[in-house]
């Protein structure tokens, strides 16, 4: 059996990651005049947490920032000296530290040693006044230079006596022990060893570091008593003198090794390091050790003194399973304390998606199989047909809510961008939020994260004033950045506000003159407020790292559009500008009804669909050149007839003989003819687009009951071009 490594690994990497999120989160959220002793214990948690878990994988590197980092937080925590700015800044620029060396190990991603170097000395000067001359970490276990240790004096002291162990063990127990503070070592009688160990950390922390090596409960723990001031100098004078003479020398001195037996004697002395593994991984090689990281059982069960024992009889097997039995029918003690989430590859999500949606499809046949029985002769069928039909729906909800994940995934990524970006540009920006836990399919959600980054460095550099601008306009000195969604529908609703100075129309139709672009000073102020996204359009005055290529607001559209949104855009000079995203709240499964025209079957997204009435003929008028529009309660509605778009012969060519559907999207209604309705159902989609091509007006297709395919009609489109219908070139 083998064992494969990477997959621990990647729980660390994921946890991480999770981690290295939550501190920035925290440090952006801190009160840096009067912060509270939780939020100061949460942010040292993380990197306590993270600390523990590289030292565990034997990522050095990480291991070495984090125990700074983590020295720095405790004293703040503790009260010895204030957080400042300075501080939150530094912690900042860790964690990024700390991000980029975890994609190192994870992706292979290069790291910047030089950065790393200048994050370390920042927060060695941040904690100069409480950092001593002394190391209290083995240099075979740490390599972060001797500046980098912290005086542990006036901490608590604790003797750990330890059962008979192996000196590669003791010395890996001594380095993992010693991150939380200082240790010695002292013989016992019968080759057991002491170690005693001065903290400013719980005991619960050291137990913890101890599990990983040996079984606490072998240990015999005591607390000493504190040291007096003479006792630590001359504590102090010994231990310089043992380290002049044999370097940091805690233990006895390790014969050379050659190259590869030192290299593989790093991790902890439990872990292989990393590179190792995935060496030994790619070659196939099974560790006689079981596989680097764990003893054989042989091995394990001889030094336990463990020995095989007899098969048992028949009757011995059964006694044993009716023990088995009471015991499992007891009420587990820590049922309560069991994890309420696990982790699951987003490939066996997406696959129990589409044997969903397989099944959705095979419901609809069957239900329209029964459509032709007699309810009378056939009901008990019918009956756990309509059953068949709940559970699916029931169970098509419950799937596609696993993808689903709220927008703080998306939110939590700018507080940070919007507070250097503001600090950069010499702005004051209040960032706030709402609707974080409005949920959106997680295919989308990764796929929106750019087009709002774009938007939201455009607002603070484009829409939000500078301080003293602000001030002269009557406004506060911090301008206020929106980002909210909510429901709206079958749609998801992402606005990006800010309260700054609007968009300029003189400026932008000036621009798009000058461009080429086909404009007239009569366009409305919504067309105006388009051209915006026109490629390479820019009215910065000049070009800077943040804006002012004319590149991206093209291509959030694209992006938006191709997601099945879309964008809106209202501005008021001097007020503010808010732009408006609206996407589907899935792309896998929608409520559609199907309607037909002539021969064929297509279905109209239940979302846009405001009802469906058959017009009277004194309400269908005819406009010169523009086709006909349908009066509905005093409004004029655009007609759009379906079988001149795709050129289908229709039952009906007369509106008041067939029907007419009224649709809404991006605030416009239009009045589509058709010839009849079939009914609603859920459909499945499936993209068009890369099992065929993309076909104007089309969104996507699924498969009918019956078997057959049916294209989903792109309401957007059709509506767009109900103002156009001369213009055969928009569905050719």
């Amino acid at each position: 059996m083998t064992i494969d490594i990477s997959q621990f690994y990647q729980v660390f990497f994921d946890e991480a990651e999770e981690l290295l999120a939550e501190m920035e989160r925290l440090l952006l959220a801190v009160d840096i005049a009067a912060p509270t002793e939780e939020d100061l214990n949460a942010i040292f948690r993380t990197a306590h947490s993270v600390k523990g878990g590289a030292g565990t994988f034997g990522l050095n590197d990480m291991t070495e920032v984090t125990h700074i980092l983590e020295t720095l937080l405790d004293r703040i925590r503790k009260g010895e000296m204030a957080l400042t700015s300075e501080h939150v800044d530094a912690f900042l620029a860790a964690k990024d530290i700390l991000k980029m060396q975890l994609d190192g190990h994870r992706l292979g991603s290069a790291v910047d040693q030089d950065a790393v170097a200048d994050v370390r000395m920042m927060l060695q000067s941040l904690s100069q006044d409480v950092v001593a001359a002394l190391s209290h970490v083995a240099p075979s276990f740490h390599s972060a230079p001797q500046e980098d240790a912290v005086d542990h004096s006036g901490g608590r002291r604790y003797r750990l006596d330890l059962p008979q162990m192996e000196q590669r063990e003791i010395t890996a127990l001594s380095a993992e022990v010693g991150l939380l503070g200082a240790v010695t070592t002292t013989p016992l009688d019968g080759g057991r060893t002491a170690l005693v160990v001065t903290t400013h950390e719980s005991l619960d922390d050291i137990i913890s570091i101890c599990s990983f090596i040996l079984n606490p409960d072998d240990m015999k723990i005591s607390e000493l008593p504190a040291l007096t001031p003479e006792q630590q100098a001359l504590e102090s004078a010994e231990r310089s003198r043992v380290e002049n003479d044999q370097g940091y020398g805690f233990f006895d001195p390790e014969p050379a090794k050659p190259a590869a037996a030192a290299a593989a004697g790093q991790g902890y002395g439990f872990f292989q390091p990393l590179e190792q593994i995935r060496a030994d991984a790619a070659a196939g090689a099974d560790d006689a050790r079981g596989y680097g990281f764990f003893e054989p059982v042989e091995a394990i069960r001889a030094k336990a003194g463990i020995k095989d024992e007899p098969v048992p009889t028949p009757a011995e097997e059964e006694k044993k399973a009716a023990v088995v039995k009471k015991e499992v029918d007891k009420p587990a003690a820590h049922a309560g304390a069991e994890s309420s989430s696990i982790r699951v590859s987003i490939e066996k999500v997406d696959q129990l998606i589409n044997l969903v949606g397989e099944l959705v499809i095979t419901q609809a046949m069957i239900e329209q199989r029964v459509d032709t029985l007699d309810p009378m002769v056939h009901e008990r069928l019918l009956n756990s047909v309509s059953q068949l039909t709940r559970n699916t729906r029931d169970l098509q909800e419950a799937v596609m809510s696993i993808r689903m994940m709220p927008m703080d995934f998306v939110f939590s990524r700018f507080p940070r961008m919007v507070r250097d970006l503001a600090a950069k540009l010499g702005k004051k920006v209040d960032f706030i939020t709402n609707g974080a836990a409005t949920e959106l399919d997680k295919g989308l959600i990764e796929r929106i994260v750019d087009p709002l980054t774009h938007l939201v460095r455009n607002s603070i550099d484009h829409g939000i004033e500078m301080p003293e601008v602000r001030r002269a306009a009557g406004k506060t000195d911090a301008g206020r950045l929106f980002l909210s969604a909510s429901h709206q529908g079958g749609n998801i609703i992402i606005e990006v506000s800010d309260d700054g100075g609007g968009l300029n129309r003189e400026k932008i139709l000036a621009k798009a003159k000058s461009s080429g672009l086909p404009v007239t000073d009569t366009m409305s102020d919504a067309e105006v407020w388009q051209l915006i996204f026109a490629p390479g359009f820019s009215t910065a005055e000049q070009v800077t790292d943040v804006s002012g290529r004319g590149v991206g607001m093209d291509v959030v559209k694209r992006n938006i559009t191709a997601m099945g949104g879309t964008v809106d855009i209202r501005s008021a000079k001097g007020f503010g500008t808010t732009i408006s995203i609206s996407l589907p709240l899935t792309l896998a499964i929608l409520d559609g009804m199907s309607i037909k025209v002539g021969e064929e079957i297509y279905i109209l997204p239940l979302g846009f669909v405001i009802e469906s009435m058959q017009p009277a003929p004194e309400d269908v008028k005819e406009i010169s050149g523009k086709g006909k529009v349908i009066k509905v309660r005093g409004e004029y509605l655009p007609l759009i007839p379906l079988y001149q778009m795709f050129e289908i012969t229709p039952r009906f060519t007369d509106p008041a003989e067939g029907l007419v559907v009224i649709l809404e999207t991006e605030g416009r209604k239009a009045a589509l003819f058709i010839d009849d309705l079939v009914g609603q159902q859920q459909v499945v989609v499936k993209n068009l687009e890369s099992n065929y091509r993309k076909v104007a007006g089309i969104s996507g297709a699924t498969i009918l009951g019956d078997g057959g395919v049916s294209l989903i009609l792109d309401v957007a489109a059709l509506i767009r071009s109900s103002r156009q219908l001369a213009d055969e070139s928009i569905f050719s």
